[in-house]
């Protein structure tokens, strides 16, 4: 499908059927095209290792999209998607300092660094959508301080069941999400985790990382404090971690995702009640059993993020 101009709502950071499709769709009419703009820059710059395999390459180009961030303030940014989010910064007052942190923590996936334990992984998942949460509340007029601590936490919970899901995905690729604490005393690495012996183990210790990412839920904020399309992704993650339990876990080698239908099902019931919606009787999930590294347009298409 044509996606329109500048990056504005709907574009391929949030294809139709995906969770972040559903956020921007229940999010605020007028503000759907900046939302989204803020969903493409972290898209974009998550997309570096996945294109550029020299991670000298990578590196360089990472570089360029932190300069393009600190222009944004005061500047003239190159790239169409900032010269789109230039206005809004100024507008709302957008700190950079989430841009760069994101900037940061897809570097360390560049250079494969390892995570030494749940914080580091807890603050890995938080410069992440956590920062994306963040962002996209400011826009909608959350600035109190215990409300926007609520969306990086409620953000970390996503990136870290995403993490949960993908895991046997990066397993392959040597980005596997397991922290050293937990490897390390059975005597692997991550890259070890790419033989499929080892990799067979990741049920073993997901469970943890699912403990890890439960816990992010529970805030001081009330998550019915946030804006309708924060709670609607949180709730379509929280279902999806509900069904890897249910399945023991196994992401091995494949991927799943709940398919459009469930997440627009869970999106509505989120948005009439705002409460936390029951489980639909009949459990609806895709399964992906060999899933192709390479291709986040397969994953788009597919609706999974």
């Amino acid at each position: 499908m044509p996606w329109p101009g500048a990056w504005g709502f709907p574009n391929p950071a949030g294809p139709p059927g995906s969770a972040t499709y559903f956020c921007l769709k229940f999010s605020p009419p007028a503000l759907r095209h900046d939302l989204a703009r803020l969903t493409a820059w972290r898209y974009l710059v998550q997309a570096i290792p996945r294109q550029v395999s020299d991670p000298g390459v990578a590196r360089l180009k990472l570089q360029w999209w932190r300069d393009e961030a600190r222009l944004l303030v005061d500047g003239f940014p190159s790239h169409p998607l900032n010269q789109a989010l230039q206005p809004l910064i100024a507008k709302v007052d957008l700190p950079i300092t989430p841009f760069l942190r994101l900037a940061d923590q897809v570097e360390a996936e560049i250079l494969r660094q390892r995570l030494a334990d749940s914080a580091a992984l807890s603050a890995a998942c938080e410069a992440d959508l956590g920062g994306l949460f963040e962002l996209m509340a400011r826009v909608q007029g959350c600035h109190d301080k215990a409300t926007l601590e609520a969306a990086r936490r409620l953000g970390a919970f996503c990136a870290l069941v995403y993490r949960i899901r993908d895991s046997g995905w990066l397993a392959r690729q040597g980005r596997a999400p397991i922290p050293m604490s937990i490897l390390g005393p059975a005597g692997l690495t991550p890259t070890a985790l790419f033989q499929a012996e080892n990799r067979a183990r990741l049920p073993e210790w997901l469970p943890q990382l699912a403990s890890q990412a439960r816990a992010l839920l529970d805030t001081p904020t009330p998550i019915e404090t946030l804006p309708t399309g924060l709670r609607l992704w949180v709730r379509i993650l929280s279902s999806l971690l509900d069904e890897l339990e249910a399945i023991a876990f196994q992401v091995a080698d494949q991927r799943l995702s709940l398919t459009p239908l469930r997440k627009f099902w869970l999106a509505w019931r989120e948005n009439r009640q705002r409460q936390r919606p029951l489980r639909p009787p009949i459990s609806s999930i895709v399964s992906d059993p060999h899933p192709d590294p390479g291709t986040a347009k397969a994953l788009s298409k597919s609706g999974r993020e």
